[in-house]
Formats: structure tokens, C-alpha cells, sequence
């Protein structure tokens, strides 16, 4: 009951700084990656969770991959990730009135997952980005897993990285939908992870996706087994 108390709260807490912050993307558009970097590190006192960094990121990494469980996946990586991201969220998103301008406001890719035709869009707008001095973050799962394994890699974090020959740091993120869980409008506080694994290079194997995503897969399995060792 008190989970659910606090995630309706949480609910409420969004609308009102997430509508305030796109607000603020717009009026003073030179300073968006510090707004956005404020809100999500006042999110983690709100919510009342702690990031656990493990890794570091690779400065001269220009995608990044990350495994999703919740919209604390954003929050934390925005938090801590030193780099100015570029988002690719689902077309859905962008749709939603007023709220949509978070997608539009920073300049994210919003793409269509149904539309085959949707990977040009995102390698055209993410070239424009990287020229921005960006960096590119998706979810190669395409939606949201339980948490507890790794959902089948889409090949579209694959063709982008490959076309524009992208130095790819993948990440894994752990505990997150314990923290907010959107389905049931329930949240915790807690501890969640992140771990920065080594950065690979497109060209160096032609496996190298495969690989990804096997190594991200044993990582969270790894932590989702250390949680479970230390409960």
C-alpha cells in the first residue's frame, strides 16, 4: 500500500517538473543538457534512490546501448553520465499532449518501431546530433524488459552503428523497475546500478553485436545474481 501511496505521488511529482522543465528547454535552449542533468539528479533524491557506478564511460564512445527496464533508466544515466545524450524514444512518446515536448524540446529522435523506414530517420537526424557534439543512447531491446533478463537485441542499434561507424559503449542497468514501476504505479527506494562495460569497435569484428549482447546479458545475470545472494 505504501509502495502504491508513494507512486501515485511520484505520478503527480512528474507532471508538475516535467512540465516545468520542458518550459525551461525551451526559454533557455543553450543550457539544456544542465537542465536536464538538474532534474534528473533532483530525481534521485526525490525518488529516493542511489546510483552504484561500476566502469566509466568512454569519452570517445558516440552510442550507447543500455538494457531498459523503467524511465529511471533516463533519470540515472542523464544523472551521472557526463555527456550531452540524444534520446531515441518510441513516436508514442512524442504524441502525448504537452507532454511530448520533453521528446521535442531537447531535440530526441522519435521513431516509428512498426515502420521498417524508421532507421533512416535515425541515421539522419543522429548524424545531425553527433555534429551537435552529442552522443547517441537507445535501447537495442526496443521496449522494456521485467528486469530480470535481457530481451532479444533489434537490429537497429546495429545498422546505426555500422552506417555512421560509431564507437559503441554498452551499458548495463540494474534494479531500476524496482524503483518506479510504471505498470504498477508502484515505487521503492533503493540502490540500482550502472555498469559501464569496455567500448567496442564495428569494425573490429563482424560478430561484435552478438557479442554485445551476450556480454551485457551475462552482466545482468551477474547482478541480478549478487542481489539475490546479498538479500
Amino acid at each position: 500500500m505504501i509502495a502504491k501511496i508513494k507512486g501515485l505521488l511520484l505520478i503527480i511529482e512528474f507532471v508538475i517538473t516535467i512540465l516545468t522543465t520542458i518550459v525551461l528547454l525551451y526559454i533557455f535552449k543553450n543550457k539544456q543538457h544542465k537542465i536536464r542533468k538538474s532534474w534528473a539528479i533532483m530525481q534521485t533524491y526525490i525518488m529516493g534512490f542511489n546510483i552504484i557506478q561500476k566502469g566509466k564511460p568512454d569519452p570517445e564512445a558516440k552510442l550507447i546501448l543500455l538494457n531498459h527496464q523503467s524511465v529511471v533508466d533516463i533519470i540515472a544515466l542523464e544523472a551521472i553520465h557526463p555527456q550531452n545524450q540524444c534520446w531515441v524514444a518510441k513516436e508514442e512518446l512524442e504524441q502525448i499532449p504537452l507532454f511530448g515536448h520533453i521528446i521535442t524540446a531537447p531535440g530526441m529522435i522519435a521513431i516509428n518501431r512498426k515502420d521498417k523506414r524508421s532507421i533512416i530517420k535515425i541515421i539522419k537526424l543522429s548524424k545531425k546530433r553527433l555534429k551537435e557534439g552529442r552522443v547517441i543512447s537507445m535501447f537495442p531491446e526496443g521496449t522494456r524488459g521485467d528486469g530480470k533478463s535481457l530481451l532479444e537485441f533489434q537490429s537497429g542499434a546495429k545498422i546505426l552503428a555500422e552506417k555512421l561507424n560509431l564507437k559503441v559503449q554498452p551499458i548495463v542497468i540494474n534494479n531500476t523497475k524496482h524503483i518506479f514501476d510504471s505498470q504498477k504505479l508502484t515505487a521503492h527506494s533503493g540502490n540500482i546500478s550502472i555498469t559501464y562495460l569496455d567500448s567496442v569497435d564495428p569494425k573490429s569484428d563482424e560478430n561484435w553485436y552478438e557479442t554485445l549482447e551476450e556480454n551485457m546479458r551475462k552482466r545482468l545475470n551477474d547482478e541480478l545474481a549478487n542481489n539475490t545472494s546479498n538479500r
